[in-house]
């Protein structure tokens, strides 16, 4: 088993899984917003897998990603890369092309 890999990243860039094809629960990103404001202070890394293209798609964190992305843009979030799709993700929509 590989050691887990840290990286920083712009949660605008990562990509949304097919699950959640529009981004953030609007009422789960409002809660956040709520109580933790912009605040990046002990938010746990978001899990992502890096697509045969190097782009990452988010696992588990796309209400976090995308509260840091909405209210405190270019700030670098910390991902865990949980492991390596054998397929591209870059065709994907990001964080960011949803909060337009």
């Amino acid at each position: 088993m590989n050691p887990p890999e840290f990286l920083k990243v712009d949660p605008c860039s990562l990509h949304l899984p097919t699950t959640r094809p529009n981004g953030a629960d609007p009422v789960k990103l409002q809660r956040q917003i709520a109580h933790y404001g912009a605040s990046t202070e002990e938010i746990p890394p978001i899990l992502v897998y890096r697509g045969s293209d190097g782009a990452f798609i988010i696992f588990d964190g796309v209400t976090r990603a995308s509260r840091i992305a909405k209210l405190r843009p270019g700030i670098l979030v910390a991902v865990e890369v949980i492991g390596n799709f054998p397929f591209p993700c870059g065709h994907l929509p990001t964080v960011g092309e949803r909060l337009l």
